[in-house]
C-alpha cells in the first residue's frame, strides 16, 4: 500500500506479512533482543549500538550499520513510542544516510497477526524515489527473523 500526499512530498509505505512463528515472538525480536537482529540478519544488518537509553523503553538511541542494495549504510535512531497491545513500536530516525533523501523518516513495525512495516517519510525533493529498496530490506529482515525462530 503506498500513500501520498497531493504534493507528492509525504508518502507511507506498508507492507503485511504472514509469519508462521507467531507476531508474539517477532515482536519480542524487534523489541526486547533488538541487538540479536545482526546475528539473525547478518547480510542485511552489520552492527548495532545502543547510544542512550534502555533495550524496550521509550526514548532508546541506537545506531545501525546495514546493507542496503549491496552498500553499507548508517541510521541512527530512537523509539518515540511503544504498544504492547498492538505489539508495535516507533522508530524515527534522527541521523545518517535516510535523512539525506528524506527530511523526515519513521518506521513502524506492528505484530499483531500479522507483521506490519510502515514507513513514514518525507521527501526532500520530488526526484527522490520511493524507499522501494528499505521496504524490500524490511521484509527481507522479517523473513530472517521468522526463519530464526522457526529454527529453535
Amino acid at each position: 500500500l503506498l500513500e501520498k500526499d497531493n504534493m507528492g512530498m509525504k508518502g507511507k509505505m506498508i507492507v503485511s506479512l504472514e509469519v508462521k512463528c507467531g507476531g508474539h515472538s517477532v515482536y519480542d525480536i524487534f523489541h526486547t533482543n533488538t541487538h540479536h537482529l545482526p546475528y539473525i540478519s547478518p547480510s542485511r544488518i552489520k552492527h548495532f549500538g545502543i547510544h542512550e537509553g534502555e533495550i524496550g523503553k521509550i526514548g532508546l538511541v541506537v545506531s545501525w550499520k546495514y546493507y542496503e542494495d549491496g552498500k553499507e549504510m548508517l541510521a541512527k535512531t530512537v523509539i518515540e513510542a511503544i504498544d504492547p497491545q498492538k505489539k508495535s513500536i516507533t522508530w524515527k530516525v534522527i541521523d545518517g544516510n535516510l535523512l539525506e533523501l528524506y527530511n523526515s523518516f519513521t518506521i513502524i513495525t506492528s505484530c499483531e497477526h500479522w507483521t506490519t512495516i510502515t514507513l513514514v517519510y518525507e521527501k526532500k525533493t520530488e526526484d527522490t524515489p520511493e524507499p522501494l529498496a528499505l521496504l524490500d530490506y524490511f521484509i527481507g529482515m522479517t523473513k530472517d527473523v521468522e526463519g530464526h525462530l522457526l529454527k529453535k
